[in-house]
This record gives structure tokens, sequence and C-alpha cells, in this order.
């Protein structure tokens, strides 16, 4: 028997919802809609009041890290339509006034509780500062789920996110406080070797995680890094000279 409105049936296993029609849409597009009726976490979603499933992938990698704390000041880039900016005002208290969240993005976006908007490209060279001035100081946490349009061919998709994650990287390491954490999607593939490389420089911990609510069959994961130190200027710095291109970062 065919359901479609997700009651249960027998063994009280959910029905799968199927469309009821399928005229004008693509092979891809149909997948696609199926994917979403059946997907429990998009279900969910709509019952929590979260704007998309990509909610729970950062309440997963919270739950299990914690890095998300209370008084925390926390920017969220490519932020809309919205879900990560929703859990990370809840976890740091910002609809409390107890910490702050910045959002990001080149779309608009409708508000959110506890949610600074900020309609901007982060690669702007006045973005970092124009940041620290709405959030009040440096950020103890940036979020990235930002993916770059896909093209189709899996390669050059996943150097163009790698490319991504790379800036948002260097994004962090402008606005973030001394220990603070960076937490961003990628692909899997090899391509980020250089990317971890640059991150273990400057973080005390770097992590890949794959949470529940990634989809099994996606190539995508997280790479949390916690524990931010920022690199010590060069020893000739300041004396006239040009730094040194061969400086290490420290330990500060």
């Amino acid at each position: 028997m065919s359901g479609t409105g997700g009651k249960r049936s027998d063994g009280d296993r959910p029905l799968a919802v199927r469309l009821k029609t399928a005229r004008g849409r693509t092979t891809s597009q149909q997948q696609w809609l199926n994917r979403q009726l059946n997907d429990p976490y998009v279900t969910r979603a709509k019952r929590e009041g979260y704007r998309s499933r990509a909610a729970f992938k950062l309440v997963e990698i919270d739950d299990k890290y914690r890095f998300l704390k209370r008084g925390q000041r926390v920017v969220d880039l490519g932020a809309a339509p919205g879900g990560w900016s929703q859990v990370a005002a809840q976890r740091v208290g910002a609809a409390a006034g107890q910490g702050r969240v910045v959002a990001i993005d080149l779309l608009d976006m409708a508000p959110v509780a506890g949610v600074d908007f900020e309609m901007m490209d982060f690669l702007e060279p006045s973005a970092p500062e124009r940041l620290k001035a709405t959030l009040g100081g440096p950020a103890d946490i940036v979020l990235s789920d930002m993916a770059a349009n896909a093209t189709g061919h899996k390669a050059t998709d996943h150097l163009r996110i790698v490319a991504l994650v790379e800036l948002a990287a260097e994004f962090a390491r402008e606005v973030l406080a001394p220990g603070g954490a960076f937490l961003a999607k990628v692909l899997q593939g090899g391509t980020e070797k250089t990317l971890l490389a640059d991150l273990k420089r400057d973080f005390a911990k770097v992590v890949h995680v794959k949470p529940p609510a990634s989809r099994a069959d996606s190539a995508e994961l997280y790479v949390l890094a916690t524990g931010f130190r920022r690199p010590l200027p060069s020893p000739l710095a300041g004396e006239g000279g040009e730094q040194s291109s061969d400086c290490e970062a420290g330990e500060g």
C-alpha cells in the first residue's frame, strides 16, 4: 500500500511519501523532492521551528564537542536561511542578552531572535573590523556552512569548496580571540591537506567530524579547529625590515 501522508503501517514503520505528480519536473528535481519528503530531519526541522535541516548538523557537532558556550560572540558566515544562526543564538544565550551572534550573507535573511544580520561580502577588506564593531569585540566562534555553487564536476566542486573554506579560515584568523574556534564544511577528497596543515599551525586541536544529520551518501564533512593561537610577529618586524619569509607561527 502506498502512502502520501507519512502514516504508519504494519511494523510501526512510516510509509514512504511519494510525489503526487512529476509533471514539469526533471528527474533530478523529482529525486530531490522525494528525498526531502522522506527526510526525518526535514520533518523535525519543521516541527521544531528551524529554518533548515542543516541546523541539526550544528546541534549534533556541538552536543559532541561542546564548543558553543553561554556569553560567547559568534559569527555565522553564509548564514541564510538562518538555521545555524538559530542554534548558535540559543546556545550562547543571545536572545537573553548573554551572548552575541552576527550572521553574514550576500543574500537577505529574515530576522532571527537574538541575531544581528549584516548583508555583506566577508571578503571585503573592511569586513573584519566592521564585524568586530558589530560584535563589540573579537569573536569566540566563527561558523561556516558555506558551499560554492556546484558545477556537477566532482573534482572542480571539491577544489572550489576547499578554496572557499581557506578564505573563511583566513577571515577567522582576523576576527577570532585567542582560544577561539572555527567550524566549517569541507568535502572529502584529499586536496584539503594544506588547509588542515595551516589550521593545525594556528589552532591547538583540529578534528574532522561527520554528524548523523549529514547524509551518508554525501561527501561533506566538517572541520572543527579549537584553541586559536595568534601567530607571533617576526622578531624582525617593527625594526625597519620585512618579516622573515620562513618564520614559523608561534603558540602565543
